[in-house]
């Protein structure tokens, strides 16, 4: 098998405009008379790549630590995909992944500059999948993302944001995207990996 790691190094990972940036500092140092190196970090919990959990749009939303973890562990289809998607794309990559593995056809992650638009919201909803994962550091539009993440997080789809897939071709993967078990906060970050079993 292959792993893949998705996943932005944290410190200098990309972030939503507005939210504040990772920072580290070194408290203790072995080479200043210290019995060890240790590391203080900061950090939103919608930094680099990382979950969202309903709680981030619905004030009665389940918390990151209140999702079963089978909605971020299983196998996913990872397609290519750029410029807005609307509702017949969502159906379109919804079908080329039922028809190449059902099994993988509840995780949908895509390669590419990709939008989903709010009608592509409500195909994926109505379609009861239980986790979408995109290259950006939103789902919808950067200027306007409350209705997608309204419409998919309302429907218990998981969203998993900030992946980088440049090493990954479209084909069907077993995803692990664990979130940092956080006590009742509205996401986290994750140590995102696909392993393609298929190649070793």
């Amino acid at each position: 098998m292959k792993v893949y790691d998705i996943s932005q190094e944290v410190l200098s990972a990309k972030v939503f405009p507005g939210d504040p940036s990772p920072e580290s500092k070194r408290i203790m140092s072995i080479s200043q008379g210290d019995v060890c190196n240790l590391t203080e970090f900061s950090m939103c919990a919608h930094n680099g790549t990382h979950v969202d959990a309903p709680k981030h749009f619905y004030d009665d939303g389940n918390a990151i630590d209140e999702i079963a973890l089978e909605s971020f562990v299983g196998y996913a289809f990872v397609t290519e995909f750029v410029g807005d998607i609307k509702a017949e794309d969502a159906k379109r990559i919804l079908e080329k992944a039922k028809k190449i593995d059902d099994r993988a056809s509840k995780r949908i992650i895509v390669k590419g500059k990709a939008v989903v638009t709010t009608e592509a919201a409500k195909v994926f909803a109505n379609e009861k999948i239980k986790l979408f994962g995109n290259e950006s550091q939103t789902v919808g539009p950067e200027d306007a993302p409350k209705e997608v993440h309204l419409i998919m997080l309302g429907a218990g789809i998981v969203l998993l944001e900030g992946i980088v897939l440049d090493d990954v071709s479209e084909g069907v993967y077993l995803l692990n995207a664990a979130p940092i078990n956080l006590g009742g906060a509205d996401g986290a970050p994750c140590r995102a990996i696909l392993i393609d079993e298929e190649n070793i």
